[in-house]
């Protein structure tokens, strides 16, 4: 399917017009459970959702994700890819990719390099050719974030190593305005994070959206080893004396900065690298 036009166009125009540059030598840290540890490894996330039809579609998807994408993504240096279906949420079935680079240049220019690519055009050619009369998805959306200056990077959960049992939440906070949208961008990396922390929650990442729906928004993942140590985590996050005094301080309560909150419960493919 055709994506240039957002990617090269789109991103090119209005992100690399205004966003400094990233540093190229810096790379995501891959260790189990430890974040990037640099600042200047700040990394930018391309979040995918993959609108499908119950049916043949799905098993068109995996195979593609699985021999085509992912190789070719981590032939451009973009890794650990993750491949996720919704597990609880709305506009079932979606599968969600999540691409993160320290380079915001090599996810604006994928879709051209991927084009020019032999071996991702033979694996993939059965999703890339599909006919508009049996397309391979409904529809494909796209949103561009760059990760918190104080969480520049994204940490692998433990149980992505041997690829055992997690699911991962994915949260959308929304603010009406973009002052409340930075409050809420500085209380979540100026303790709220570390409130997560030390409920025992695994985060995966946060990020600042700069091109996609419903904005000004930040977006983050958890993981989880299932959806009832979910609950008992948000549960123990809930009641934290650290969490009820950052709600209560002036510069975050001053008014209602989160106007609405998504989540969406994911559930990794067989395949997926986070």
């Amino acid at each position: 399917m055709e994506r240039r036009t957002f990617l090269t166009s789109s991103l090119a125009a209005a992100a690399l017009g205004t966003i400094p540059a990233a540093n190229a030598s810096a790379t995501a840290n891959l260790r189990e459970g430890s974040p990037t540890p640099d600042a200047k490894a700040r990394l930018y996330y391309e979040l995918r959702r993959y609108h499908l039809n119950s049916g043949p579609q799905q098993k068109l998807c995996d195979e593609f994700f699985r021999a085509a994408l992912i190789p070719a993504m981590n032939r451009l240096g973009i890794t650990p890819v993750g491949v996720f279906n919704v597990l609880i949420g709305p506009d079932s079935p979606t599968m969600f990719v999540l691409l993160p680079s320290s380079s915001l240049d090599t996810l604006v220019t994928a879709e051209n390099r991927l084009a020019q690519d032999a071996e991702y055009q033979k694996a993939g050619a059965a999703f890339l050719n599909a006919p508009a009369t049996d397309p391979a998805v409904v529809r494909m959306e796209s949103q561009l974030m760059q990760a918190f200056e104080k969480i520049p990077g994204l940490t692998l959960p433990k149980a992505s190593a041997g690829n055992a049992a997690r699911v991962f939440e994915l949260r959308t906070y929304e603010s009406s305005t973009d002052q409340d949208h930075k409050r809420k961008v500085e209380m979540m990396q100026s303790g709220e994070e570390a409130i997560f922390a030390k409920a025992g929650f695994s985060q995966v990442f946060y990020g600042d959206t700069l091109i996609g729906a419903r904005m000004p928004n930040l977006t983050y993942m958890l993981s989880y080893e299932s959806v009832t140590g979910r609950d008992k985590l948000w549960k123990a996050f809930g009641g934290d004396p650290d969490w009820k005094a950052m709600q209560a301080n002036p510069r975050y309560g001053f008014e209602q900065i989160v106007s609405s909150i998504s989540s969406t419960i994911l559930q990794p493919t067989a395949y997926s690298q986070i």
